[in-house]
């Protein structure tokens, strides 16, 4: 009679491939599938009732700034507790290493820490210390422009000398041989702003060389959308990795249909030939830093956080612009250093992107803020259960393909995104009827319905009943 350690009896598996569900039994020894199929016959240490359930792959994060979190409250609740079994961290062109700070960070470094956060002089004191005390989940990390940036220049408001350029390449090469996953890019963000598309292209070809890819947040995602594009798809070809194009929604007041559009310049692309992803999270709202230039084209903005205003946590900007007797610039102004939540996107569109077959999820929630946006919590769930149960826009095995085994593939997760034998044991086993976000605007940090177990590295981590206290989580997607 063959023994293992865990058998996850009587599910139906969706094995993150596209393909259709089908009922089997799954064994894990250690850290790794070890068998699929029919194990009535088989026994185990722990045995898991699967029945009316479906047994996926953990889902995969591809866009998170979880990267402080991942250090310092390795718990990974607010994921774990959604399915999410890793992560990809230092995305926008912001990470935590390789930098250490005296001062306060510039926008939007601070949005994942403050100066005694950013004590990394290399990345792989950074990878050392998540090695040493490990998360609940798994982590892909990505080296940050805008961090190389601030760590190199005495002032980043103006192109990249030659010099300094060699000296963020050589920043880049230790972060890869670190074990970075690939390099991140925020454009449309103070640090990145006067940079030339060379420097980029310059830096993004050293995690070329180590097998990475290339993750941006573009210059704009309004008025300059189109360019912006075609910028990121130079990039890549130019340095020779693949690039994926962080949360990919195009808006201004003046043209409501430009995502459409965008959506067809990305169609276009894709059918000549750029090699390209494209990630998005399915919510009508943004959050980002308080910025007077964002606040301006948004129709609303709710304050998440605020430095020298934190009794306006939780309040509309707009309202407080009127209680100061202010424009909402001025108000922006006062309010910062901070982070809003911006209302102004189509749910139409949301629909469009969370149907469509080139797009991966990721999350963009921000753990730091004291009032976060509910997509922290809630992303995967709100996929499975409203986009595809509830609104019948797409079968679950399509979602799920797209927060998993497609997440995987992009960025080169060998042996993870997939249920099959030999692959590593990170599942997520839910209630089809019941999964459903629970985050709301209002109350953010609700945990999401449906989830009965979570499983990274074969180490079971949420339950039905909460978090295990688990750690098993490892950095992945090492190229070296």
């Amino acid at each position: 009679m063959q023994e293992h350690g865990i058998i996850i009896r009587g599910g139906e598996v969706i094995d993150g491939t596209g393909r259709l569900r089908f009922r089997a039994d799954i064994a894990i020894d250690d850290d790794r599938i070890a068998a699929i199929g029919d194990l009535s016959e088989a026994v185990a240490e722990t045995v898991i009732d699967a029945g009316g359930r479906i047994v996926a792959p953990g889902f995969i994060d591809v866009h998170t700034h979880d990267d402080r979190m991942l250090r310092d409250a390795g718990d990974m609740t607010p994921k774990v507790s959604q399915g999410v079994t890793t992560v990809v961290a230092g995305n926008c062109g912001i990470s935590l290493a390789p930098l250490v700070m005296t001062d306060p960070p510039p926008e939007p470094l601070n949005l994942i820490g403050d100066h005694t956060s950013y004590t990394h002089p290399t990345f792989a004191a950074f990878v050392e210390t998540l090695e040493r005390a490990a998360p609940a989940c798994n982590a892909a990390l990505l080296v940050g422009h805008g961090t190389l940036r601030v760590a190199t220049m005495d002032d980043t408001q103006r192109p990249a000398s030659a010099d300094e350029i060699a000296a963020m390449q050589e920043k880049v090469g230790e972060a890869m041989e670190a074990g970075a996953a690939g390099f991140s890019t925020g454009l449309e963000y103070p640090p990145a702003r006067c940079c030339e598309t060379s420097e980029v292209i310059t830096l993004a070809a050293v995690a070329a060389r180590y097998g990475g890819i290339y993750a941006t947040h573009m210059r704009s995602y309004a008025e300059g959308a189109r360019s912006s594009l075609e910028e990121a798809i130079a990039i890549g070809r130019e340095a020779g990795l693949p690039l994926v194009v962080s949360h990919f929604h195009c808006h201004t007041n003046e043209n409501p249909g430009i995502c459409s559009e965008a959506l067809g310049w990305y169609e276009k692309a894709l059918a000549a030939g750029s090699d390209m992803v494209a990630d998005a999270y399915p919510y009508e709202a943004s959050s980002t830093s308080i910025l007077p230039e964002f606040v301006e084209r948004k129709t609303k903005a709710l304050v998440t956080w605020s430095k020298s205003h934190p009794e306006m946590q939780g309040r509309y900007i707009h309202d407080i612009a009127e209680e100061w007797g202010v424009d909402i610039t001025e108000a922006a102004g006062r309010l910062a250093p901070g982070g809003a939540i911006y209302f102004g996107r189509d749910e139409e569109n949301v629909k469009r992107l969370m149907t469509h077959q080139g797009i991966i999820i990721g999350s963009d929630g921000i753990p730091l803020n004291p009032h976060p946006h509910p997509r922290l919590w809630g992303t995967f769930p709100r996929v499975l259960g409203h986009y595809a149960r509830d609104l019948g826009l797409m079968e679950m095995e399509d979602a799920i393909h797209r927060m998993t085994g497609a997440s995987a593939e992009r960025f080169r997760l060998k042996d993870r995104g997939e249920v099959r034998q030999g692959a590593f044991a990170d599942l997520v086993v839910f209630d089809p009827a019941t999964i459903i976000d629970a985050a709301t605007f209002m109350a953010p940090e609700t945990p999401a319905a449906g989830i009965d177990h979570v499983l990274v590295n074969g180490v079971p981590v949420w339950s039905a009943q909460g978090h295990t206290g688990a750690a098993p989580g490892r950095v992945v997607g090492k190229r070296v």
